[in-house]
């Protein structure tokens, strides 16, 4: 296949690590009118979520899988990327001309540079999504966008691929790739640690659905984020509640040390926020920060008041 080539034709996919995230991308390109020819999985749930969402699919050794296709999804985990590829080179399998795509947010194409200098076609496809290998993940890619980096040659082709799986092709630069996933995974992983510490504190206070009593407000708080920015901000910290605030701290002292740790980390990036936004004056920032300040190491005292 030609790197300059504005479409990619119907390509024979094959599916390195059929777990959460690449039987689903196998399974969209398959509905797109590729045809996935082979996958590989090692532990029982990625054979078992193979069978159901990439059925009628041989489970090969992975150069047999290589072999066998021109587009190869390498959807393993970021740590074990590095490796894969350069054991792949180690191996008979012939490369050249075959587009080999990996979904990790943290890397770029570079990674992928030994099998390119074999003759391999580098891709970079992150979807922007989370897959917990529930059937709705699939239906999840429709409208996502798509962290993608490529040779220049190549963008065309990546751009394509993303677009037939229902996904929207956002361009990111080599050297950005670590600052891009940064900014995701910070998102929306802390974002459910945030949400799963709020149910627990509201549960400890006798809350009997605290997801419940969570989801219009925080419904309301992502949206007002999204559209707003920090002009979005409400609460004790953009208000510049210091007596507030510092009952938090306290009460959150005496029941989760770890989460009063969250709070006031974030409660001070809050009130920058804040201050940078105008919604809060200096000298109640002033008086926000000092409530926030670190408190001295008290040895052997505990995490009692």
């Amino acid at each position: 296949m030609s790197a300059s080539d504005q479409r990619p034709g119907r390509l024979a996919v094959g599916v390195v690590g059929a777990g959460r995230v690449g039987s689903a991308l196998g399974r969209a390109l398959g509905l797109a009118g590729h045809k996935v020819v082979a996958a590989s999985g090692v532990s029982d749930a990625s054979r078992e979520r193979a069978g159901d969402r990439l059925p009628g699919v041989p489970l090969l050794p992975v150069p047999e899988v290589v072999a066998a296709a021109d587009l190869v999804l390498l959807t393993v985990p970021d740590d074990a990327l590095p490796s894969l590829v350069s054991g792949l080179i180690t191996t008979d399998v012939d490369v050249r001309g075959k587009l080999l795509a990996h979904t990790s947010g943290r890397y770029g194409a570079g990674v992928l540079d030994p099998a390119t200098r074999a003759g391999a076609l580098p891709l970079a496809l992150h979807p922007v999504m989370t897959f917990t290998g529930r059937p709705d993940d699939i239906d999840r890619l429709a409208g996502i966008s798509f962290g993608v980096t490529s040779p220049d040659p190549l963008r065309p082709v990546a751009e394509a691929l993303v677009v037939e799986m229902g996904g929207e092709p956002v361009w990111i630069p080599e050297d950005r790739r670590t600052l891009y996933h940064a900014a995701l995974a910070g998102g929306a992983n802390h974002l459910v640690t945030l949400v799963v510490e709020s149910m627990d504190l509201l549960g400890r206070v006798g809350v009997d659905n605290p997801g419940r009593m969570l989801g219009p407000l925080l419904g309301a708080a992502l949206d007002n984020a999204l559209r707003l920015g920090a002009k979005g901000l409400t609460g004790p910290v953009a208000r510049g509640d210091a007596g507030t605030v510092a009952g938090h701290v306290a009460e959150l002292d005496r029941v989760s040390p770890e989460a009063r740790g969250a709070y006031v980390a974030l409660a001070r990036l809050t009130a920058d926020r804040a201050l940078a936004a105008g919604l809060l004056k200096p000298d109640a920032a002033e008086r926000l920060l000092d409530v926030l300040a670190e408190r001295p190491e008290r040895s052997g005292e505990g995490n009692q008041p």
